[in-house]
């Protein structure tokens, strides 16, 4: 999925609830037992979003993503990687409604 750019800026205070988006990511492929969510609470950190990871029973993963629609489409790109032992075959990305996250976590299996 292609989150369009608005044209957003940060101030110097950071980004305003106002320009952030948010976004539910579901990774398919090797992406269990591999770090996958240690490594996507790491990058998401790095680029400065917030949300959550967690493993589905059916062998996904998947993620909420809230931050700038630029740091989001890294974040993406990224997963498209994953950790070294990943085999990654499929990310789809849809918006959702901001949880208004203030940190990234990794969840329970759901």
């Amino acid at each position: 999925m292609e989150i369009p750019s608005r044209g957003l800026s940060a101030t110097a205070a950071g980004p305003s609830e106002a320009e952030k988006t948010a976004c539910r990511l579901e990774i398919s492929g090797i992406v269990q037992g591999v770090g996958y969510r240690e490594w996507l609470v790491k990058t998401a950190l790095r680029t400065g979003l917030t949300g959550w990871v967690r493993n589905l029973r059916d062998g996904r993963v998947e993620a909420h993503v809230e931050g700038l629609d630029g740091s989001i489409r890294q974040l993406i790109e990224a997963c498209w990687r994953g950790p070294s032992h990943a085999r990654v075959t499929d990310v789809r990305a849809s918006r959702v409604a901001p949880e208004h996250a203030e940190d990234f976590r990794r969840l329970p299996t759901a």
